[in-house]
Parts: structure tokens; sequence; C-alpha cells
């Protein structure tokens, strides 16, 4: 494999996902609409309806919106990354998958071009919402758009990688569905995208601290949460980078026909 071919395949793949994303229109509406609903229905819910302040000293409507922000961006690459693995095994039932793990490339490489593509689409339905919260007067410095982006990459490619071990094993599309019910929103809930850790301690709820401590999608916000304002938070830069790692060796396993299942599926 030299570097024309790298990049020739690495360009069709992402042209293809590219396409693909702009023929299903419904999908950005899909990404636009899912966190903007949290942000201002869930938001007004808990702050204005219910007269609860779960993130002092956060207690207007605006500035609750402004610290949740990080966390449905985070929502946004989840989503994303999970919605890209679920076309993995759709292709793999129309026998796509079987044609692009047949080039004459390290099946890992195939991996991190569909990988990459996948966090391509899911920055810029990222930055999309970036857009649309602004508009509406929720916005992050004008600096943090650029600082945030190494941070929603990293993000994106650790959470892209762990859908790419549930699209390795799973066989059908409709259990796949089902998995990411049980992935994506107990991933969510039990982080700090919609109220502090210290807060969950502070209240006594233990064990759903500890669980949201453990979770990587935590630290995948709160990296996008510091970068956002021009920080860098260090311990979550080292647990998004060393879990997606591993859940990229986890996924190339997976699609090893000698080990995983992909080629006992085929």
């Amino acid at each position: 494999m030299n570097t024309i071919q790298a990049a020739r395949v690495l360009r069709a793949v992402v042209e293809r996902e590219w396409i693909r994303f702009f023929n299903q229109t419904g999908r950005l509406l899909s990404a636009l609409v899912r966190p903007a609903f949290w942000l201002f229905v869930f938001a007004a819910g808990f702050q204005n309806v219910l007269g609860v302040s779960i993130a002092p000293p956060y207690d207007s409507y605006v500035e609750y919106q402004v610290y949740i922000l990080p966390g449905l961006i985070g929502i946004v690459l989840l989503f994303q990354g999970m919605q890209s693995s679920l076309s993995m095994v759709y292709d793999r039932e129309m026998g796509v998958m079987r044609l692009l793990l047949t080039a004459p490339m390290p099946r890992w490489y195939l991996l991190f071009c569909k990988l990459t593509a996948g966090v391509l689409l899911s920055i810029g339905q990222a930055y999309a919402f970036l857009i649309v919260a602004a508009l509406f007067g929720i916005n992050a410095p004008w600096a943090g758009w650029l600082t945030v982006l190494p941070a929603m990459i990293a993000g994106g490619l650790m959470l892209g990688s762990l859908g790419l071990i549930f699209s390795g094993y799973i066989r059908q599309l409709e259990n796949f569905a089902g998995m990411m019910n049980f992935v994506i929103f107990p991933m969510f809930f039990l982080s700090s995208a919609l109220y502090p850790l210290w807060k969950l301690k502070e209240s006594g709820a233990e064990i759903v601290y500890w669980l949201s401590l453990v979770n990587p999608f935590t630290h995948a916000v709160e990296l996008v949460r510091f970068a956002l304002y021009g920080q860098f938070n260090s311990i979550a830069a080292a647990v998004v980078v060393g879990s997606g790692l591993l859940f990229f060796v986890l996924a190339a396993v997976s699609y090893d026909p000698q080990r995983g299942v992909i080629g006992r599926a085929n």
C-alpha cells in the first residue's frame, strides 16, 4: 500500500458517504432537530417549568443552555458514530461491505477510511448545530469554534470506533437498531452532558456518579467542553485517545475473518 493508493481509497470512501448523506436530506434535519430539542425543550422544562437549578450557578434558562451546549455536540457525535456503523450493517446485508473488504488494502485501513468518513460527517453536523444555536443567541466564544475541532475529531473517532465494534458482531439490521437504544441512551444520560458530575455526588447518587465517571462519553463531552472555551483537559484527552485506540483495535479484530464474525457471516 503506497500513499497514492491510500489517498484514493480514503477519497472514494469519504465521497461515497457524503453522496449518501446528501441524498438522504432527512439525516441532516434529524441531526439538528435532536440536539435542538434537548437545547430548547429540555432546558426549559428543568429551569422554567420545574423551577429546578440542576447546574448551579446556571440559574437562568440561557445560562443552562450554554452549559449543556458541549454535551449536545457530544450527542451529535454519538448518534452519527452509531448511525455510520448502522450503515455498515446495511451494507453487509446488501453485499456492498463484502466488495469493500475484498479490496487489495489492509482491512484495518478500510475500516479507518469508513471511520474517517463518518467523523467528517459528524463534525459537519456539529458545526451546523452550533450555527443554529448561535442564531438563537446561544453561542460559545468564536475562537472556540476552532479550538474545539481537535476535540470533536478525537471524540468522533472514539465513538465511531465503538460503533464499529457493534457493527462487527451484529449480523442483522434489526438487532443493531435495538443495540443502539441500549448503548446511546445509557451513555448519554450517564454522563456530564446534562448535569455536572459533582452535583450527582453531592445529591447522594453515588452509583450514578461512578458509572458516569467511567463512561468514556463523559470524557468526550468534557474534552469538548474545555476545548470550546480554549482550555485543555488532559485527563479527558487521555481517556478519549486511549479508549479510541482500544475500540478501534477491537473493531479491527471483529472484522478479521480469522478471529471475528465477519468471515463466518460472509
